[in-house]
C-alpha cells in the first residue's frame, strides 16, 4: 500500500511507514510542501496513495467527490504532540488502517 503524507506531519513518519514495509512519501520531497489541497489530492489520485493528513480539508474533499477510485484518508486526529508520541500512535495501527482501506473504507479517523 502507498501513503502520502501531508505538510502538518513530519517526513519522519514517511520514513517509519517505509520501514514497516509499506511505500511513503512526504509531501516535502516531492516539492509539494506548499501545493493545495487540490494538487496534493491530485498526486495521492495519481500514486494511488493513502493521503495521511491532520487536514480536515481532505476529508470535506473526500465526502464531496466520493469517487471509488479516489484516495483514502487517514486523518490524524492527535493534538499536538512530540514526534516520537506521534510515530508510537501511528506505525502500531498501520496494519488495520490498511485493512479497512482494503476493505473500503474511504475516511479513517486516528484519535
Amino acid at each position: 500500500m502507498r501513503f502520502l503524507i501531508d505538510a502538518q506531519l513530519p517526513p519522519a513518519l514517511a520514513r517509519a511507514i517505509t520501514s514497516e514495509g509499506y511505500d511513503a512519501v512526504h509531501v516535502r520531497d516531492i516539492d509539494l510542501t506548499s501545493a493545495s489541497d487540490h494538487a496534493v489530492w491530485a498526486e495521492a489520485s495519481l500514486r494511488g496513495a493513502v493521503i495521511i493528513t491532520k487536514d480536515e480539508d481532505f476529508v470535506m474533499i473526500a465526502r464531496i467527490r466520493d469517487e471509488t477510485s479516489a484516495p483514502a484518508v487517514v486523518w490524524i486526529r492527535i493534538r499536538n504532540c512530540s514526534k516520537k508520541a506521534l510515530l508510537e500512535a501511528v506505525v502500531p495501527i498501520l496494519p488495520t488502517v490498511v485493512t479497512m482501506v482494503e476493505a473500503g473504507e474511504k475516511v479513517i479517523e486516528v484519535r
